[in-house]
């Protein structure tokens, strides 16, 4: 099991490496909760997340013995940058197995740092299963992303900087994939004070954790499908769920829609830029799947190697979910004069028209009508709620989308 030592250690080993980051607090989201909310910001770490912590502490460890030659990892992203880094300082080779999703950010990123990445599968799963095979091949030493007792000690000193900064915290709510950093956090934090909850956050196209949390056994996801990349794991590790199932009080799962909307708010309130798994712990905070009034708690925001291509995609879905984007159809009469009107409505309740599409030739449609699709920026669900009453006032069937 993880000391409280062993925790210790790896600070000392990540004194001069990481970035000490202290918490934000927020009152944004703390008057949205009603709790004291703080973030303990990863994805301002180097390499963008904390993995770096778990997969230097492996490294330099195993450094220690003067054996370690070279080595193979799996990742969806931000390990795999990590174990490259911790690699590259003591210049041994590394490579880097990681699903063919990645995001092109985090492959560059990872080759960046001077590793060799093999692109395998679809899921982590089938990245793990392409790096046991070229260990085998290479004797390569492999530096398990969650499941081993030396990362997940690296993973809890974050557990030792939030005690440092707020020794009053209440609760401490923590992105979960394959469950390194949960188990870390939590095993560093009960043995420090039983009283402080640790809450795991999985995303819910990615439950498995969640699963085996409730259910007392390993219980796999067939598939996994989530935004949330860095936590998308088909199996939870053995150690970690040992870990959860003795010191975690809860995990819970939010949806790609929650996850969205969250990161949204967090470009717009705290100029935060953080990957969906990242994301997943304020996800649940603000949208009230544990019972934080009156608390203080912090939300680790694990990373922040988000793919550019994939930001404005995410935006959208997070305007749609805030209410800030309202998308509906409608039929109206095909005639000279009615896309005019229709559109004069819209701005008399101060409705932006941001996308608009005309359809004639639907096969529902009479000969004299067209169904138009339409997108409008409004400012919140009861701005919305007004533009599609006063639609409707006017004799416009709404369907929302």
């Amino acid at each position: 099991m993880v000391t409280l030592e062993a925790v210790e250690q790896a600070a000392e080993r990540l004194k001069n490496v990481t970035h000490f980051i202290p918490l934000n607090t927020s009152t944004t989201f703390s008057e949205m909760t009603g709790a004291q909310v703080y973030l303990k910001c990863e994805n301002q770490q180097k390499t963008g997340s904390f993995k770096v912590r778990g997969a230097y502490n492996k490294i330099m460890k195993l450094h220690e013995t003067g054996e370690l030659k070279s080595v193979v990892a799996s990742s969806a992203g931000n390990h795999a940058q990590g174990v490259a880094f911790a690699a590259r300082s003591i210049g041994i080779p590394a490579t880097i197995c990681m699903p063919r999703s990645t995001p092109i950010a985090k492959v560059s990123a990872t080759e960046g740092y001077g590793a060799k990445v093999v692109l395998s599968g679809s899921c982590y799963d089938d990245a793990y299963a392409k790096a046991m095979e070229i260990c085998e091949q290479t004797g390569a030493t492999f530096i398990h992303p969650f499941d081993d007792e030396d990362v997940m000690a690296g993973q809890g000193t974050i557990a030792l900087e939030i005690l440092r900064d707020l020794p009053s915290v209440d609760m401490i709510v923590v992105p979960v994939g394959g469950g390194g950093l949960l188990s870390g956090i939590a095993a560093c934090v009960k043995q420090i004070n039983p009283r402080i909850q640790v809450v795991g956050v999985q995303a819910e196209g990615a439950p498995a954790i969640a699963q085996s949390f409730h259910t007392g056994e390993i219980q796999p996801s067939d598939s996994v499908h989530t935004i949330a990349d860095g936590i998308a794991v088909k199996c939870p590790g053995t150690r970690t769920m040992e870990h959860i199932n003795q010191y975690v009080d809860e995990v819970v799962t939010v949806t790609d829609a929650e996850i969205s909307g969250t990161i949204l708010m967090l470009l717009e309130r705290c100029k935060q830029v953080v990957e969906p798994a990242g994301a997943s712990s304020l996800a649940a905070v603000l949208n009230r799947k544990v019972d934080i009034a009156g608390k203080r708690v912090v939300c680790v925001l694990s990373g922040g190697n988000i793919d550019v291509n994939l930001i404005h995609k995410i935006v959208e879905k997070g305007l749609v979910t805030r209410c800030r984007h309202v998308q509906f159809s409608t039929v109206m009469t095909d005639a000279p004069g009615a896309l005019e009107r229709f559109a004069h409505i819209l701005a008399s309740f101060n409705a932006n028209i941001i996308r608009f599409q005309h359809d004639r030739v639907s096969a529902d449609l009479d000969i004299d009508q067209a169904i138009v699709h339409v997108v409008c920026e409004v400012g919140g669900a009861e701005h919305a709620e007004r533009v599609v009453k006063g639609l409707e006032a006017e004799g416009y069937q709404i369907e929302m989308n």
